[in-house]
């Protein structure tokens, strides 16, 4: 487990790669790279935060929360009392859906669909995105798990309790040392509007 302060960096690094990460598993989706830029954005803006926690679950991110305090630039003895409560309230919730995905193995295929946007170009186009997914979650789940049939309903089933993580709170958690207050939707539009590399402290990433 990461530790100190080169922890600390490895483990922002690691949280940068894996919001990163998105575009690269977005693209992977049949038909998803046929869609409006601008559709593309604006269910990536929706869903990183899902799929944030999902590939957290499959990696070595540091979840726990003295080194968070340390990575956001925070310490409990300069904190207030409220501060430190509504941090460590965020630093479990996502630990506990994080826990509970890494109980079910999942891996990257096993991701569901891109969610449900508002203001689509071409929200029909959308929703037969998101039917043909789903129908491919659910035969990929057939086929690599046989003595699981319920597998795809407890995936299906962890999707609203992702919801529960907060986005501010995962930037809170991840990205404050990083980014400052940039909202990371703002970073995703830029990601997939531009196709530019974005520079990181710690080098660029694609």
């Amino acid at each position: 487990q990461p530790s100190g302060v080169v922890g600390i960096k490895k483990n922002c690094e690691l949280a940068a790669r894996l919001l990163f990460s998105e575009k690269k598993w977005a693209k992977g989706i049949p038909f998803f790279p046929d869609l409006k830029k601008t559709d593309q954005v604006a269910l990536l803006r929706l869903g990183w935060k899902k799929n944030f926690v999902l590939n957290a679950a499959q990696s070595a991110l540091q979840k726990k929360a003295a080194p968070l305090l340390a990575a956001a630039g925070l310490q409990k003895k300069t904190m207030a009392a409220d501060r430190v409560v509504a941090f460590m309230k965020k630093n479990r919730l996502f630990q506990e859906q994080v826990e509970k995905l890494k109980a079910l193995h999942v891996d990257a295929a096993d991701f569901p669909s891109p969610p449900d946007a508002v203001g689509l170009s071409d929200p029909g186009q959308v929703a037969g995105l998101q039917e043909k997914s789903q129908c491919a979650l659910e035969e990929h789940v057939r086929r690599q798990h046989p003595s699981q049939p319920s597998r795809f309903g407890r995936l299906l089933l962890r999707l609203p309790a992702l919801r529960s993580v907060s986005a501010p709170g995962i930037q809170q958690l991840f990205f404050s040392r990083l980014v400052g207050k940039t909202p990371i939707e703002t970073l995703i539009r830029d990601m997939l509007l531009a196709g530019a590399t974005l520079n990181w402290p710690y080098g660029p990433m694609q």
